[in-house]
């Protein structure tokens, strides 16, 4: 697990800093904190370049944005980084050997042939693997060379805007880093909150049909989507493997295909319905308690809710023979309380890893 530092701050600084420090705030506003990174790093560049009168400055400028402009969560921006860096690199390195040659030999065919081969090396290797990192190396060549006919002193100039460039890219990607798993925690929390609403709206007999039945649905299948794109970040920050984050991602996902498939099965005849109420009322209660349970504990940080296991139901199957389609629901309800518990257990183990 990766231990990250915590500053012992005075109490009054604590009050101004909380709409910087605390995790739900840095979520809720993740674009504006990046934006004002991304333009700090700008001014950061324009003021050391122009104030040292560095030649072709706006490159280091330019080197900011391509390396940190699109990147935001600190669990992908390390590795991203680092692949954009070294194509930059990369590209400067070749660049500068292309305007020596060319000044050297002063054969502008040779040059161009060159170029055209060393980019058509670097587009070959664009498509697959690492592929972003040869893409860029090949524009970081036209960057410093131009056509072959830039002088070297221009050339090392830029090379020297671009190392500048990445190096406060680097510095201030990790100011007020926003983690994958501050997004993964808050969108598993609402998902969970929408799997209780959809669940109460199932058991008091209202429309699957309706506008907000199928909102909820379709806002669920979305956030499935979502937790999925963040878990190989969250997993880089945190140290929680894979397997435990899919076996949570699986959990979610029967979830939402239970409800779906309760909603169709439930009794249709207001008699029967009130009938499952009465024989299935504690796993009813469950489901909504450990749902809600699970969404405050993420959202507050407060794991302590996650060892509350209720009256969670011992066997989730039925003890008779499936007949009828009220047989059918009595055990989906069931599997589903079993789904919530197995998930509760799971978040309770992670706990200590995703809670930062």
């Amino acid at each position: 697990m990766i231990a990250f530092p915590t500053l012992r701050l005075p109490a009054w600084a604590r009050r101004l800093l909380r709409p910087l420090l605390d995790p739900y705030r840095r979520y809720r506003h993740a674009r504006l904190i990046h934006a004002i990174r991304v333009s700090l790093g700008l001014l950061a560049t324009i003021l050391l370049t122009s104030g040292i009168n560095l030649p072709h400055g706006e490159w280091a400028s330019v080197t900011m944005l391509v390396v940190i402009g699109g990147l935001q969560h600190h669990g992908n921006i390390g590795k991203k980084a680092a692949e954009r860096a070294y194509g930059t690199l990369i590209g400067a390195a070749v660049g500068l050997l292309l305007v020596a040659q060319h000044a050297w030999l002063g054969m502008p065919w040779l040059t161009y042939l060159q170029m055209s081969l060393v980019c058509g090396f670097f587009s070959y290797h664009a498509i697959g693997k690492g592929g972003y990192t040869a893409l860029l190396s090949a524009i970081t060549v036209f960057i410093v060379a131009g056509h072959g006919d830039n002088p070297i002193t221009d050339g090392l100039w830029r090379t020297v805007d671009i190392l500048i460039g990445i190096v406060l890219a680097l510095a201030f990607s990790f100011a007020l880093p926003l983690y994958a798993v501050y997004s993964w925690r808050y969108n598993l929390a609402s998902a969970l909150r929408d799997c209780a609403t959809l669940y109460g709206r199932i058991v008091s007999g209202q429309s699957v049909t309706d506008d907000e039945h199928l909102k909820l649905l379709n806002r669920l299948n979305s956030a499935l989507l979502q937790l999925r794109s963040l878990m190989p970040s969250v997993s880089k920050e945190v140290k929680i493997s894979m397997t435990q984050l899919d076996a949570l991602q699986r959990s979610l996902r029967m979830c939402v295909s239970t409800l779906e498939i309760l909603g169709n099965t439930r009794p249709t005849t207001a008699q029967e319905l009130e009938l499952m109420r009465a024989a299935l009322k504690s796993e009813h209660r469950y489901i909504r308690v450990q749902l809600i349970g699970m969404a405050r504990a993420l959202k507050s940080g407060a794991a302590q809710r996650l060892d509350r296991p209720g009256n969670a139901p011992q066997d989730p199957t039925l003890s008779e023979p499936i007949y009828t389609a009220l047989d059918g629901y009595r055990l989906l309800t069931r599997q589903l309380a079993g789904t919530v518990e197995d998930m509760r257990r799971r978040l309770g183990k992670t706990a200590r890893h995703w809670n930062i």
